[in-house]
């Protein structure tokens, strides 16, 4: 039978047990053990990445002019101290903080941030990102190919130490895109020998640097040379691959990992209150390539989504959020219904019309998704509506995860599947990596129209921008290009109670700055023994 712990003896369990040995050490030496699966094995190159794992460790390695609040994510200022916007809300105007460093000494400056970006333009770069800047007065235009010359991008440097950045129209989101990694400037040692396959050294202007690799991770410490070190909590942030889900809940429950991203068996965690699950501005679905015929008929494709079994592939028991939408609930966004129900005459009566009268004549359907998503139930159920309804033959095109985002950008496949988090708080987040010139847009999706649209809505304010949103997000969803399942929620393992400056939020991103070890909260009538050391954080 079990009874309660008498005070006297747990008092001495705090003391030699829950703080003892290699746990004792990472909290008294101020090093935070952060574990991360296959994604966060990334090459330290801001202009290239896009994983949820490498934006939370690049908050530690880079700071952009703005930087990410650690409750709202809010635009707060980094590396500049302050901006001026004019009157017509076109012209930004940076003063980079005379103390910004990098981490070798070397002053950041505004040049710095000219050059990284006009890298990131570059159409021969095709970095993810690039087309979060085409509010920018030329950069669509040089980034597309359209011009070959920079000169017409609206980024000046006025100053040494003053950016400044003229757009398109006026964009009140624009603070909120620049607090996105890519955005941060490279060294200029970097810059000049800069090439998109091959890894960062890590010289970074953020809070944190690489200090070296180790055995299964690598190693971070504070930047001493970085603007603001004095208020920066942590020593160091050691950063373990871990893709065993029970064996990470094991080093977690002994004190081995303060901090695991997700991959974790929920059943072996000890500490029921370390799981943390919050609603994030984030979606799962899955989309189609259009890259080869015949999938780029939306005849087709929205044939195929009618014959699916929604009600049973977004079926509450299984999902928190199920959805038929692709943008998250925005406050005055009106947002678009999806394909909610199937309409078997309505999709017969497509696939005559693309040519495919019942399903005769389709090519195989191959699914391509990470090693283990097999396992999820809307895979069967989709691959067996397909085969009972068409006779079409479904094949699973399993990649490991590692090589799975890149694996997109090659063809062969029909349907994939993705989880999106926006990087900021907006519907364009979730729109514009569809437009035809954009670089995330994996599925090769094209359609006038909605280029038009976005385009349109760029010369948009308030809520009729908003309205051109939500029809462009009407065009994606009733072609069955993508299919929406679920908002996904975020799924965090760390004890709050030790780790103060965490904050959930909408986007699942907690900037390293802020975290710092907190005192243990002891229950009431029990302290440490006189003469025992306490074990906790300075």
């Amino acid at each position: 039978m079990m009874t309660a712990m008498k005070p006297f003896f747990l008092a001495l369990f705090l003391a030699a047990g829950f703080c003892s040995g290699g746990a004792q050490n990472l909290v008294a030496e101020k090093t935070l053990v952060l574990a991360v699966g296959n994604e966060g094995r990334g090459n330290f190159n801001p202009l290239q990445s896009y994983s949820a794992a490498d934006a939370q460790i690049f908050s530690a390695l880079y700071e952009g002019l703005v930087s990410y609040h650690p409750v709202s994510l809010e635009p707060v200022p980094g590396a500049a101290g302050r901006w001026e916007i004019s009157p017509d809300g076109r012209i930004y105007r940076f003063f980079i903080r005379e103390e910004a460093r990098y981490w070798n000494g070397d002053p950041v400056q505004a040049q710095d941030f000219r050059d990284t970006w006009l890298i990131l333009l570059n159409p021969q770069e095709e970095a993810p990102y690039s087309f979060l800047l085409d509010i920018i007065r030329g950069a669509r235009a040089y980034r597309t190919g359209a011009v070959s010359s920079p000169d017409g991008v609206g980024i000046r440097v006025v100053d040494p130490l003053v950016l400044e950045v003229e757009l398109e129209s006026p964009a009140d989101y624009f603070l909120k895109i620049l607090c996105h990694h890519s955005f941060a400037p490279l060294h200029p040692s970097l810059r000049s020998r800069y090439r998109r396959d091959q890894p960062l050294p890590g010289l970074g202007n953020g809070s944190f640097y690489f200090y070296r690799g180790e055995s299964g991770g690598y190693l971070l410490r504070r930047n001493e040379a970085y603007w603001d070190a004095g208020r920066v909590g942590l020593n160091q942030i050691r950063v373990v691959y871990e893709t065993d889900p029970v064996e990470s809940a094991l080093r977690f429950n002994r004190g081995e990992i303060h901090w695991a991203l997700g991959n974790v068996s929920v059943e072996d965690v000890e500490n029921r209150q370390s799981l943390i699950v919050n609603p994030i501005f984030a979606t799962s679905y899955y989309f189609f390539s259009e890259k080869t015929p015949p999938f780029n008929d939306p005849r087709l494709t929205r044939a195929l989504a009618l014959l699916l079994p929604w009600e049973e592939i977004r079926s509450p028991e299984r999902y928190y959020l199920p959805t038929e939408r692709l943008i998250p609930p925005l406050q005055d966004y009106p947002g678009q219904p999806g394909i909610a129900a199937p309409n078997r005459p309505e999709a017969l009566e497509l696939l005559n019309q693309a040519g495919f009268p019942g399903g005769e004549g389709l090519p195989p359907l191959v699914f391509r998704l990470p090693q283990g998503a097999e396992e999820a139930p809307e895979v069967g159920l989709m691959k067996a509506a397909w085969e009972e309804e068409l006779g079409a033959l479904v094949r699973l095109d399993m990649v490991p995860w590692e090589e799975y985002y890149d694996s997109l950008k090659t063809q062969g496949w029909t349907l994939a599947q993705i989880s999106w988090i926006g990087d900021f708080a907006d519907p364009l987040t979730f729109l514009q990596m569809w437009e035809s010139g954009s670089f995330l847009n994996d599925s090769g999706y094209a359609n006038p129209e909605f280029d038009e649209l976005l385009a349109q809505a760029s010369r948009q304010e308030g809520t009729e921008r908003l309205k051109t949103l939500a029809r462009s997000e009407g065009l994606l969803l009733q072609s069955g290009a993508v299919l929406p399942v679920n908002h996904q929620p975020a799924f965090n393992v760390l004890d709050l109670s030790l780790i103060s400056g965490w904050y959930p939020n909408p986007m699942d991103i907690h900037p390293f700055k802020y975290l710092s070890f907190s005192l243990p909260q002891l229950p009431p009538n029990i302290a440490f023994l006189p003469g025992e050391p306490s074990n906790r954080p300075e």
